[in-house]
């Protein structure tokens, strides 16, 4: 089969908003997620070109569990932000289904009126078994979306529980959607996604205000103790809220992970909200740790992706190929140790045996 020929180009990318430019992005993103090796070869060498109009968006990270109401917050901040000004793209991972495979990508439906909006745009891709909430190739999505012209750039993750982290390595704000009656005060203070958020979001609290002020009190209290013992950078917040006003602690200003309630289906604390994350994002420029965190997802995504390419090596070795059937028998048949399999295996393709 002849190398197929490129789908995309880089000036169908940077072109002026419209059409051809929203079909080019959806191109490029189906390139990116192509597993063929010829595509791949054409995904590095778009990514290569773009890479200089990259990195001028801010990128929002929002999760919480399903029925939190993701979509409808999104919607509603999207269209908030494009009276702005802004240009918001709308990253949305599903699902996929571990029987057959396939992925409903029906999130979009959900936000009937961004979707539809020439200044929104919204891609939804499948998890593809990819673990943290996110799918495998959001990280380059990201950058097509900014070397577009988006300059609000939001990923929306699967929402399924406390292991949803992937997002918060891949944002510049990871944003953490609650619900008024989530859970008691132990709930609140579980390791995992709660100790990560740099803002906690009570959505729906229009339904029960006394329990959206309950659920906001016991967060803000465990996202304190999450600063005293196991995230330095909330504690060095923390010291730096409680230092002496005029010494050098007190004139870095650092951000603190607060706690606000909002209604994102009437509307109400959406602007508050967008209040909050200008904030941070001001904070973060003046303190340096907007520019490390991006340096740091750099670094992670290239470790993710070496991860991935050995994985990939590793099961496209003709001698792994070769004993892999026998190994998956011997395994599944109980006569062999699934740990003794794998060991041989990885002796296989290093070349000792």
């Amino acid at each position: 089969m002849p190398p197929a020929k490129t789908p995309v180009t880089v000036d169908a990318l940077l072109a002026d908003d419209g059409p051809p430019q929203r079909r080019a992005i959806a191109k490029a993103i189906t390139l990116l997620e192509s597993t063929r090796a010829d595509h791949r070869a054409q995904a590095d060498e778009l990514l290569t070109a773009l890479l200089p109009h990259t990195g001028k968006s801010f990128r929002l990270g929002i999760s919480g569990v399903p029925g939190v109401g993701k979509s409808t917050f999104i919607e509603t901040l999207g269209l908030f932000l494009i009276g702005q000004g802004h240009r918001v793209a709308v990253l949305t991972i599903d699902p996929s289904s571990t029987v057959s495979g396939g992925s409903i990508l029906g999130d979009k439906t959900r936000m009937e009126h961004l979707s539809v909006h020439e200044r929104a745009y919204i891609r939804p891709s499948p998890s593809s078994g990819t673990l943290g909430g996110v799918a495998e190739k959001t990280r380059e999505a990201m950058l097509v979306c900014e070397a577009a012209g988006y300059d609000i750039v939001i990923v929306e993750t699967v929402g399924v529980g406390q292991s949803e982290t992937a997002v918060s390595g891949m944002t510049d704000m990871f944003v953490l959607l609650q619900l008024p009656n989530a859970g008691d005060d132990l709930q609140a203070i579980k390791k995992g996604v709660m100790e990560l958020a740099d803002l906690v979001v009570i959505n729906k609290a229009d339904i029960d205000k006394d329990a959206a002020t309950r659920a906001q009190a016991q967060i803000t209290s465990a996202l304190r103790l999450f600063g005293h013992h196991g995230n330095p950078a909330h504690a060095q917040a923390i010291h730096a809220a409680h230092a002496t006003p005029g010494s050098p602690e007190a004139e870095v200003r650092f951000w603190l992970p607060r706690v606000i309630q909002l209604s994102a289906l009437l509307g109400t604390g959406v602007d508050a909200f967008w209040d909050a994350v200008l904030q941070f994002k001001s904070l973060q420029a003046a303190n340096g740790r907007f520019a490390s965190r991006r340096e740091k997802q750099a670094l992670a995504w290239m470790w993710e992706r070496i991860d991935a390419g050995l994985k990939q090596a590793f099961r496209q070795h003709p001698r792994v190929r070769e004993l892999l059937p026998q190994a998956v028998a011997q395994v599944a048949a109980g006569r062999l140790p699934a740990s003794t399999a794998a060991r041989q295996l990885l002796a296989a393709q290093a070349g000792q045996a």
